[in-house]
C-alpha cells in the first residue's frame, strides 16, 4: 500500500510539474507577441513624432527668421466682422538646378506632386532645369504640397517663407481696399491712407462695407455691362444720415492678389476717382437751392416757357418737345425740363446758386478715406454758365459728391462726410447746413418722378421700397468736343417718407439693346421689348431697379 500510495503520489508530482511548465510557455508566447506589437507601435510613433518636430521646427524657423513687426499689416473687416484683407505666411517654392543630383528624378518628383500643371507647364520647367538658373515652382503653395516636397529630401528645392498678403474676395473691393507693393507698403485705396494704423496696429480695421450688398451690386452691374455694352459703371450705396458708405463698387475691376501693375484708364476708380458731366442730375440742385432761398414753391407757376433759349450764340433746347410751356416748379423737375430750371437758375443768382453748390459739396475736391479721388474742372461763371449749370451741362463733379449732395438735399439738410471706416459718432451734433423744408419739399418731387407717368424714372418704381430719385443724361466731353457717348445716372432715395439710403448709379457708354425685355416693378406687369432710347430712364434706372429688389430685403433686415 505504501508503495502504491507512494507511485501515485509521484505521479501527480510529474503531472503538476508537467502542467506548470505548459502554463510558463503559454505566457511567454503571449507576452513575446505584445512586446512586438509595442515595437512597432513606438517606432511609429517616433517617425511621426519625428516628422511633426521636424515640421514644427521648420515653421518656427519660419516665423524667427521672417517674421517680423515691420512686415506685419492688420486685417481689415467689413462692418460685419468679414475678412477683406488679412496677413498670412506663405511659402514659395522654386529650385536651384545647380544642386540638382538627379534632374529627371527631380521632374518626375514634380509631376507627381503637382498633377494639375500642364504638360506646357514641365515643358518649362524641364527647359529651366537647364539653364542653372532659380526659378519658381509655386508661390503661395499649400501646406499639404509643402510638406511633400520637403521629405524628397531634394537639396535642389530651395523654399522661400515669407510674410504675405491676401485678399479673400479677389476683386471684389479692389478699388477701395488698393494694393501694397514688394516691400508691403500700402501704394493705393485704403491699404496706402491707413498705412501706418495698419503696420502699427495689431487690431482691425473695421469698414463701414457690407460684403453681401457689394456683392449683389457688383453682379447685377456686370451683368448689365452685358446686357447695354457700357465701358464701365459705378454704384454707392450710402447712409444719408450718417455718410457710411455700405458699398462701393467701379467697373472694371482687378484682382488684388495678383499685385499687378494697372496702367490702363479704363480700371480708374470711377466712383471716386472719375470727374463727369453728369446732366439733369443737376437740376434737383438748382429747384432745392430755390426752395433753401424760399424763392418759390413747389406750385409756382411758370407761364409761357419758350421750347428753346440762346445764350452766347449757342441754343438750349428741351429734350423733348412734347413739355407743356406752363408748368410749376415741380413739374420742371419731374418732367426734367430744361428751360424751365435755366428759369428757376436766374431766379435764383449766380452767387447764390455758386454757394448753394459749395455747401453740398460738389464744386471742391472732396476730402475722403482714400488719396483716389477727382477734383471737379474749375467752372467759369457767367451769364451763361449759370443758364447751362442749372440744367447740368457743362459743370462737373464725381459721383460720390452726388451721393453726398443727394443725401444732404434729403436729410433734413444736415451735412455729412461719406466714409467706408466704422468711426464713434453722435449723430444728434450734426451740422444743419440747409433751412428747414428743403428736404420736406424735394423728396415727393423725387417720388413723383418714379411713380408718375411723367417721370423719367418708372423702371425703379420697386414695391415696398418708396424709391424717389433723378435721372441725367450728359454727352461726354473728348479732347474738349462733345461726342454722341454717353454718361447716363440715376440717383436715388429710398424710402422717401423716411430717407435711410442713396444709390447712386453711373453708366459710361451703355448702348441699347433691341432683345433686352423690361419688366415693370410696380405689380403691373407691364413688359417691353428693346431700349427706345440711349437715355438713364431706360439703362440706368433699369439697373438701379434691379438692384434695390435684390438688396432691399437685406436693408430692411439689418438696417
Amino acid at each position: 500500500m505504501k508503495s502504491k500510495n507512494k507511485t501515485d503520489l509521484l505521479i501527480e508530482e510529474y503531472d503538476s510539474h508537467f502542467s506548470y511548465k505548459i502554463r510558463k510557455s503559454n505566457l511567454n508566447i503571449s507576452f513575446n507577441r505584445i512586446a512586438f506589437i509595442f515595437f512597432i507601435f513606438v517606432i511609429v510613433s517616433l517617425i511621426f513624432s519625428t516628422k511633426a518636430i521636424f515640421l514644427s521646427s521648420l515653421k518656427n524657423n519660419i516665423i524667427n527668421k521672417n517674421y517680423s513687426e515691420s512686415e506685419y499689416r492688420s486685417s481689415i473687416l467689413d462692418r460685419n466682422g468679414n475678412i477683406i484683407a488679412k496677413t498670412i505666411i506663405a511659402s514659395n517654392v522654386g529650385v536651384n538646378p545647380n544642386l540638382a543630383i538627379d534632374k529627371r528624378k527631380l521632374l518626375l518628383n514634380l509631376k507627381l506632386i503637382f498633377p494639375e500643371k500642364k504638360k506646357a507647364e514641365f515643358d518649362k520647367i524641364e527647359k529651366n532645369l537647364s539653364a542653372k538658373k532659380f526659378f519658381y515652382i509655386k508661390k503661395k503653395i499649400s501646406q499639404e504640397k509643402l510638406e511633400e516636397l520637403i521629405l524628397l529630401g531634394d537639396k535642389s528645392i530651395i523654399i522661400e517663407h515669407k510674410i504675405s498678403r491676401i485678399y479673400p474676395h479677389e476683386n471684389l473691393f479692389s478699388h477701395i481696399i488698393g494694393q501694397i507693393d514688394d516691400n508691403n507698403n500700402g501704394i493705393s485705396g485704403i491699404e496706402k491712407s491707413f498705412n501706418n494704423e495698419l503696420k502699427k496696429n495689431y487690431l482691425p480695421l473695421k469698414l463701414t462695407l457690407d460684403t453681401d450688398i457689394q456683392y449683389l451690386i457688383r453682379e447685377e452691374l456686370k451683368k448689365y455691362e452685358e446686357i447695354f455694352q457700357n465701358l464701365g459703371s459705378a454704384a454707392i450705396l450710402m447712409d444719408v444720415n450718417s455718410g457710411d458708405i455700405i458699398s462701393l463698387v467701379s467697373l472694371p475691376d482687378f484682382n488684388l492678389n495678383k499685385r499687378e501693375e494697372i496702367s490702363d484708364i479704363n480700371f480708374i476708380n470711377r466712383a471716386t476717382k472719375g470727374v463727369y458731366e453728369f446732366g439733369s442730375v443737376f437740376k434737383t440742385f438748382t429747384l432745392a437751392a430755390a426752395f433753401d432761398e424760399k424763392i418759390i414753391e413747389p406750385q409756382t407757376e411758370f407761364i409761357d416757357l419758350p421750347k428753346s433759349l440762346t445764350c452766347a450764340g449757342f441754343p438750349i433746347r428741351e429734350y423733348d418737345n412734347k413739355i407743356p410751356t406752363n408748368l410749376t416748379a415741380e413739374q420742371i423737375l419731374v418732367r426734367s425740363g430744361n428751360i424751365g430750371s435755366v428759369r428757376i437758375g436766374q431766379k435764383i443768382g449766380e452767387e447764390k446758386f455758386k454757394l448753394f453748390l459749395s455747401k453740398i459739396g460738389v464744386l471742391d475736391e472732396i476730402n475722403f478715406d482714400i488719396e483716389e479721388v477727382g477734383k471737379p474742372i474749375k467752372f467759369n461763371w457767367g451769364k451763361c454758365p449759370l443758364a447751362t449749370a442749372s440744367f447740368g451741362h457743362g459743370i462737373t463733379t464725381t459721383l460720390i459728391q452726388l451721393a453726398k449732395a443727394y443725401a444732404i438735399i434729403t436729410n433734413g439738410g444736415y451735412e455729412i462726410n461719406p466714409t467706408t471706416i466704422v468711426k464713434t459718432r453722435n449723430l444728434n451734433d450734426k451740422k444743419k447746413i440747409l433751412n428747414d423744408g428743403v428736404s420736406k419739399k424735394i423728396l415727393p418731387i423725387l417720388r413723383k418722378i418714379v411713380t408718375t407717368k411723367e417721370g423719367t424714372a418708372s423702371l425703379a418704381n420697386v414695391n415696398g421700397y418708396e424709391i424717389g430719385g433723378k435721372t441725367g443724361t450728359a454727352q461726354k466731353s473728348i479732347a474738349g468736343n462733345y461726342s454722341k457717348k454717353k454718361i447716363n445716372t440715376f440717383v436715388s432715395i429710398f424710402p422717401t417718407s423716411n430717407p435711410k439710403f442713396v444709390l447712386a448709379v453711373m453708366l459710361d457708354e451703355p448702348k441699347t439693346n433691341k432683345d433686352y425685355i423690361y419688366h415693370y416693378r410696380d405689380g403691373s406687369n407691364i413688359k417691353y421689348k428693346g431700349t427706345p432710347f440711349n437715355t438713364a430712364g431706360w439703362t440706368t434706372v433699369e439697373v438701379t431697379g434691379q438692384i434695390i429688389e435684390n438688396i432691399g430685403p437685406i436693408l430692411a433686415t439689418k438696417y
